[in-house]
């Protein structure tokens, strides 16, 4: 496997378990999100993830980034980016949210295991464990 391989598992594992995170967040009014942004209104934004994400997750697991961006064009669906923040366990995740429409993407951008393992595979299986760790209630299926 090549690393971008290993990206793109830890990537879709990531975006799986906050799912329900992501889908909660679409449901805030895109003009005011798209406002907050604009305004850098950035403690807004860190309460709405506050409120997502503390039925999903244990508490300081998933948390923002106090930086954020937005894509909104006449031609193209609007697309606001969350700087955000994993942690539970060993892992350290930073990553960019994309919140669109109807879906939401995950980009990481820096991730950190305390004391690697050598085998890239097990080091992204320790991270879909303290994914799973992480969590209050399982996922909806």
């Amino acid at each position: 496997m090549t690393p971008k391989d290993h990206l793109r598992d830890r990537e879709l594992a990531l975006g799986i378990a906050i799912q329900d995170f992501a889908t909660d967040l679409r449901l805030v009014d895109p003009a005011d999100l798209v406002t907050f942004v604009r305004m850098e209104q950035y403690a807004n934004i860190e309460d709405l993830v506050n409120s997502s994400s503390e039925l999903l997750f244990k508490p300081s697991t998933l948390t923002f980034g106090w930086g954020a961006d937005m894509r909104v064009t006449w031609t193209e669906t609007p697309c606001v980016s969350l700087d955000m923040e994993f942690r539970h366990a060993s892992v350290t995740v930073f990553f960019a949210l994309g919140l669109r429409a109807e879906s939401a993407t995950v980009e990481i951008r820096y991730i950190c295991f305390e004391a690697p393992l050598p085998d890239p595979s097990l080091n992204t299986l320790r991270l879909v464990e303290a994914l799973n760790a992480s969590r209050c209630v399982a996922p909806r299926t």
